[in-house]
């Protein structure tokens, strides 16, 4: 009879998998000993592995060119980082190793492209996508940048007023986008987004505020739809009437030569994940090509803003259960050392699911538990995986500790949780390490953050150290 985790787990997915595997009945993450991490630094502990970042950056660029080469598409591909899913240094710095462009959202990314430029990092061929509702102190540090030299500073306008206040505060000419107000599914809320102008106010638009601008030139049309990029009828449909947008300003706007199609690449979410990123950006190029050859205007160039792709991939966080709690005849509670909300909050906020796999203890018989967070709060808890509505982990054991990862967190988790400030019920923010390659292969560690102290917590609060 099969009642081992490995058994459950042999049974469940395809196993091992690229960045999962078994050594010595303890998981690794990419070759790296999970269990070896847990003795140098203990748990809880975050880790970012920053290979990750690099290596999702050159599969995304290896899938475009693969669909530009193949379709004899006339323009490039650009790669932009979408700065709010890690603001981190150590983040950036990777992904610019890259050649990659900047993707900003409100006043301070511009003070963290200014540092980057500073150091070198980001030259003045690097494109500096401006998004957001711009505030007067954004709208400042634009004008900044562009004030300064850097030409390839483009802002999208997201509403009317927008290139206003960009050309009082901007000194010289300048380059800008139109971000195409996308109509969301119709199990939303709201009919359209609250985020950029409306499909068909888009041509007026340029007419009225643009075409005799000598100030201005238009460059990007951007467009972006929340539920992300997803081969269904609902995106490809949202995707036409762009490209009907863009072919219809192109033949009125000759400066219009580069097309957005912002973020939305999913990452793996669970060991049984398959989406098909090559034939989604086949068939992209494709209708792009087969649009602008119908309407008679050239192709534009492609730029996209991912994210959640290129970061969330790398990260990871480890738990060890502390204790078990029989709270009825069916319900066992296995409480970890630390706090979903504080540290996972996407799992407490929008019920997201992430990669969950036990760590040790693989060949011990498994239990169906539900997971519970250290605070006071009863909406701290994670109670089932992607595809299953139910948490399988070896039997509890007072004398054998368990351990446990959440795996491919690592977008947005820390800024959402408010890295290095309060946390809820003061549960403190665990060890943070960061991983890379030395020049021989080797995985390097080192700490990023310690554990925060009720020192830190007390002084944030105003108490008297």
């Amino acid at each position: 009879m099969n009642t081992k985790y490995i058994d459950l787990i042999d049974q469940t997915y395809e196993f091992p998998q690229e960045e999962f595997r078994l050594e010595n009945d303890n998981l690794t993450f990419h070759g790296i000993d999970l269990m070896d991490l847990i003795a140098t630094y203990g748990a809880p502990l975050k880790f970012t592995y920053l290979p990750k970042i690099s290596e999702n950056i050159q599969k995304a660029k290896f899938w475009f060119s693969k669909a530009i080469k193949k379709h004899h598409y006339k323009a490039t591909y650009n790669y932009s980082y979408c700065t709010k899913s890690a603001h981190f240094k150590h983040v950036i710095a990777e992904a610019l190793r890259n050649d990659v462009h900047i993707e900003t959202s409100s006043a301070h990314d511009i003070n963290i492209v200014e540092n980057l430029k500073a150091e070198g990092k980001i030259g003045a061929d690097t494109f500096v996508i401006c998004n957001g509702f711009k505030r007067e102190e954004y709208i400042d540090n634009i004008a900044r940048l562009i004030n300064t030299g850097h030409e390839n500073c483009i802002p999208i306008i997201d509403n009317y007023e927008e290139l206003t206040l960009l050309g009082e505060a901007i000194k010289r000419d300048f380059k800008i986008g139109i971000r195409i107000a996308s109509e969301e599914e119709p199990k939303f809320e709201f009919y359209t987004s609250r985020l950029g102008i409306g499909y068909k106010n888009i041509v007026p638009f340029y007419e009225d505020q643009i075409k005799n601008n000598d100030q201005v030139e238009l460059k990007m049309l951007h467009f972006f739809i929340n539920t992300g990029i997803k081969d269904n009828a609902y995106y490809w449909n949202e995707l036409i009437k762009c490209l009907k947008v863009y072919t219809k300003l192109k033949k009125v706007c000759p400066s219009l030569d580069s097309l957005n199609i912002g973020g939305g690449f999913p990452i793996k979410n669970s060991l049984a994940f398959d989406y098909d990123y090559d034939y989604m950006i086949d068939e992209i190029i494709n209708q792009i090509n087969i649009a602008c050859n119908t309407e008679g205007v050239p192709v534009p160039h492609i730029f996209t803003e991912f994210g959640s792709f290129t970061v969330g991939e790398s990260g990871g966080v480890i738990y060890q259960v502390l204790h078990q709690k029989q709270q009825n005849d069916r319900e066992k509670w296995n409480m970890i050392n630390s706090s979903f909300i504080t540290t996972l909050p996407d799992t407490w906020a929008i019920n997201k699911r992430f990669i969950m796999l036990a760590i040790n203890r693989w060949r011990d018989e498994y239990e169906r538990v539900l997971l519970g967070g250290l605070t006071c709060d009863s909406d701290d808890y994670y109670n089932s995986e992607q595809h299953v509505n139910a948490i399988y982990l070896p039997k509890f054991k007072k004398d054998r500790p368990l351990y446990i990862g959440f795996f491919n967190t690592g977008a947005y988790q820390e800024s959402i949780g408010g890295f290095g400030g309060l946390q809820h019920c003061l549960i403190p923010s665990p060890k943070h390490i960061l991983i890379q390659k030395d020049a021989n292969g080797d995985h390097v560690t080192t700490v990023f953050a310690p554990q925060q102290t009720s020192e830190q917590l007390l002084s944030i609060l105003g108490y008297e150290q």
